[in-house]
């Protein structure tokens, strides 16, 4: 459930801060106050894009913030699958707007807003002011049956699309095939060469690190001998002079004629010992290293010939010997191919008709269950619609077949309506008004919603083109649903402001010479109040005020019943 909404520097708003509460929430204000504001600010905390001209005037930022509570563990688990943790069973989404970026916030974690729109999609259900005109569109139809039916096709959609990507990857494989003659043999021949070409060279893996090591030790021969001399005359001595050895043995010596006299000196003396010991080690080492050390021409040449060899194939073949080794495999599995041609292509054809036999199989069962939950889609269409004073409507869901395979099955479905009695069913985008379309998708929102266990629902204006007696049955429709979830709903028909369990009024005014909206909750006498302006207009009468009040009775009485 949404808890709260915080708005700042956005647009009409300086700020302002609602709290909304369970049932039925009803927004109404004058043309032009900022009721498409609110509506604006909730999406861009859920993700949305920014619209440049949102941030107010002259302000450095703008920020919207959300607090959802979440009751349902079904919901905690699949916020939990997104990496969302409620924090005291609350998720607070927020999003901070500069002239130069916008940053997006989940529980204070930065995250992008593609994240933002996963979560969101989960915690509320925007009705869009225009959204129904989206029934216009015949695959919307099916996207709104696939969601419908989302956990009985997850596991098999799955399935097909990755069976479609192999079938196209096989059907690709197929088009780009050589079928030339003299062009396979030119192919076969080059390959044979590149082949040979490695296969000769002898490479190794590892071989080129080893080298470039050789190759710097024999590039600096001379600077090695040099310092390893001078080592062996600091610490061996040489042409007379003490080194590091003697001057070691001596102390040992003069340490050795003393320790007995005092216990302290016993330690050092097993150091100095140790450190004898360290450096007459050290200088049989270094004395082996002078023996055998070689810096010759023909080593140095031999190195330099073989790392210009394994780099030109590096050049070549990928930049490195483990890239040269795959090429290699990969040009004679090539070279393979293209000898025994014929037997590649049967292969290939083989395997083709084996996967569409899949994506076949696939499509069918999707199909399958995509009728049979459109039956109960339909039906329950068809009572919301009732409720919705479509008195004698038909209502039914048809199927045809895509002319080729898709990842998404082979079907094209749209719904097919009937609002007179004895007239056939037509296309829905064909017949239906916007009103009509209007309460169509208010019925097909409610029952997704019930499907989703979604809990909040908002609804932008969903009162297009209605009035009268379907106002009314809309209002009812709206305050059933609102037992159920939360709904928020922003409307400038007084039946169903009548509907409110909390009512909020959305104003404009001017300070200090700026416009700003302001958003604040309305007690019963303030409700009927604002009943009374969306009845009468500009004069509201006593009569208009009588009538305001009746119509909140009547909504009470039917909440009560």
């Amino acid at each position: 459930m949404l808890l709260s909404l915080h708005v700042k520097n956005l647009a009409l708003i300086e700020e302002a801060e609602v709290e909304f509460k369970e049932g039925l929430n009803i927004l109404s204000g004058e043309t032009g106050a900022g009721k498409s504001i609110i509506i604006g600010s909730l999406n861009l905390a859920l993700g949305e894009k920014v619209p440049k001209e949102m941030l107010r005037e002259n302000a450095e930022y703008a920020l919207v913030e959300l607090i959802f509570e979440v009751e349902h563990e079904y919901q905690r688990q699949q916020l939990a699958a997104l990496d969302v943790v409620p924090e005291d069973g609350l998720v607070i989404m927020s999003r901070r707007i500069t002239p130069a970026r916008s940053v997006g916030r989940i529980n204070s974690e930065s995250v992008s807003a593609s994240r933002m729109r996963e979560v969101a999609a989960l915690l509320i259900d925007i009705h869009g002011q225009h959204e129904h005109q989206s029934l216009l569109k015949k695959r919307k139809h099916l996207e709104i049956l696939d969601d419908y039916a989302k956990e009985a096709l997850k596991g098999e959609k799955a399935g097909l699309e990755k069976a479609f990507a192999g079938y196209q990857s096989l059907q690709k494989e197929i088009g780009e095939a050589v079928t030339d003659e003299s062009q396979r043999a030119r192919e076969l021949s080059f390959l044979e060469y590149e082949i040979q070409e490695i296969e000769e060279a002898n490479v190794t893996a590892g071989e080129d690190e080893a080298l470039e090591a050789e190759y710097k030790r024999l590039t600096h021969g001379k600077k090695i001998l040099e310092a390893v001399s001078a080592i062996h005359e600091l610490t061996a001595g040489d042409g007379g002079r003490d080194g590091a050895d003697a001057l070691i043995s001596r102390a040992l010596k003069e340490i050795s004629g003393v320790s007995a006299y005092d216990s302290a000196l016993e330690g050092m003396e097993q150091q100095l010992s140790d450190l004898e010991s360290l450096l007459n080690d050290f200088n049989r080492e270094l004395a082996s290293y002078q023996a055998d050390a070689e810096f010759s021409e023909e080593d140095f040449y031999r190195v330099e010939q073989r790392l210009d060899e394994l780099n030109r194939l590096k050049a070549k073949y990928g930049g490195s010997i483990d890239k040269i080794l795959t090429e290699k495999e990969e040009k004679e599995k090539r070279y393979e191919t293209l000898k025994n041609y014929e037997q590649y292509l049967q292969e290939l054809e083989a395997s083709l008709k084996a996967k569409e036999g899949e994506v076949q199989k696939r499509s069918k069962k999707i199909s399958a269950i995509r009728k049979k939950h459109a039956k109960t889609l339909v039906k329950q269409v068809k009572e919301g619609l009732q409720e919705l004073n479509f008195l004698d409507v038909s209502f039914t869901m048809e199927f045809s077949e895509t002319k080729d395979y898709t990842a998404n099955g082979t079907d094209e479905a749209e719904f097919m309506i009937s609002t007179n009695p004895g007239e056939p069913v037509k296309p829905l985008g064909r017949v239906a008004s916007g009103g009509e379309l209007s309460r169509i998708m208010l019925a097909i929102k409610t029952i997704l919603a019930e499907n989703d266990l979604i809990e909040t629902m908002i609804f932008d204006e969903i009162d297009t083109g209605i009035s009268g007696r379907t106002a009314q049955m809309v209002a009812e429709k709206m305050n059933v649903i609102g037992k159920k979830h939360q709904v928020i709903c922003i409307t400038h028909l007084p039946q169903i402001a009548a509907m409110a369990d909390h009512h909020y009024l959305i104003e404009k005014s001017v300070k200090k010479k700026a416009t700003i909206s302001t958003i604040r909750s309305l007690d019963q006498e303030e409700s009927v109040a604002e009943l009374a302006r969306m009845i009468g207009g500009v004069k509201v009468t006593d009569t208009v005020q009588e009538s305001a009040r009746e119509m909140k009775e009547l909504a009470l009485s039917i909440k009560k019943g």
